[in-house]
């Protein structure tokens, strides 16, 4: 495959890591720049069989391209979609899904868990109190300089749990490729490798649901075991410690 990649939109250190693996497996890659406000974007091949990785907003508009397999954006990656497939394996089922400025009943809850139900880069999903939700939507509405939420944006909102460690799996063709650990919740950071026990649980949902031949599964241990976080588009899934060669090679067998 070709691949087009954005210079590095995460600032992450180990982003570069994939321009490193392009060159030793010497496939084909275009290093591109793509603007936040843009829907456009320069490149120079002809080739239909690309793979795109970049920001959310490239992997949205990739999907635009007669590109194989181009951008797995969209589909089955919206929370409303991928519960019905999961069911209670995940972490917030049950949540409900409404818009920025709906107001909705907080139930006796001193906090809850909310974040942009199909954009995640719109604003930081977290647990909010009341107050501090209240805030956040009146000082977003007001500021001059946001251009990306809307009173309409949806929201998905879920009760607030306590959890552990938390996760990404790389799945490809149903497939465990690589994981990594992003978030601790205590004392547990000698840990380096995900659990067997934490990536049982991902290849027992990659069985049960597919959302795509290839996307990454977030993952999170509670005190009632493993559960889902949210799934995402492997077009723009940071890296974290995960292994990018394992990654890219699972995606050529796949597709040539």
């Amino acid at each position: 495959m070709h691949y087009l990649i954005q210079e590095n939109v995460f600032k992450d250190p180990r982003y570069n890591n994939i321009f490193e693996v392009m060159k030793e497996l010497e496939l084909s890659y275009e290093e591109i720049q793509f603007y936040p406000n843009s829907t456009i974007f320069d490149f120079k091949t002809d080739r239909k069989d690309i793979f795109v990785y970049g920001s959310v907003k490239l992997a949205k508009v990739a999907t635009k391209f007669d590109w194989t397999p181009g951008s797995y954006y969209g589909n089955n990656h919206e929370y409303d979609k991928y519960s019905i497939g999961y069911g209670n394996n995940i972490l917030n089922f049950g949540s409900f899904i409404c818009e920025f400025t709906e107001k909705f009943d907080w139930n006796n809850q001193i906090s809850l868990f909310i974040k942009p139900s199909r954009d995640a880069k719109v604003f930081t999903g977290k647990v909010f109190s009341k107050p501090e939700w209240e805030d956040l939507v009146y000082n977003t509405l007001n500021n001059k300089e946001n251009n990306r939420v809307k009173e309409s944006t949806l929201i998905q909102v879920a009760k607030a749990h306590r959890i552990i460690k938390e996760a990404r799996i790389w799945i490809v063709n149903k497939q465990i490729v690589t994981s990594s650990y992003y978030l601790f919740h205590g004392d547990v950071r000698y840990e380096e490798t995900v659990s067997d026990e934490g990536l049982k649980f991902a290849k027992e949902m990659a069985e049960i649901y597919n959302v795509a031949d290839a996307y990454v599964m977030d993952i999170g241990k509670t005190y009632d075991g493993w559960k889902i976080m949210e799934v995402n588009c492997i077009n723009s899934a940071g890296f974290y410690k995960a292994e990018v060669k394992k990654i890219v090679l699972a995606l050529e067998k796949l597709y040539t």
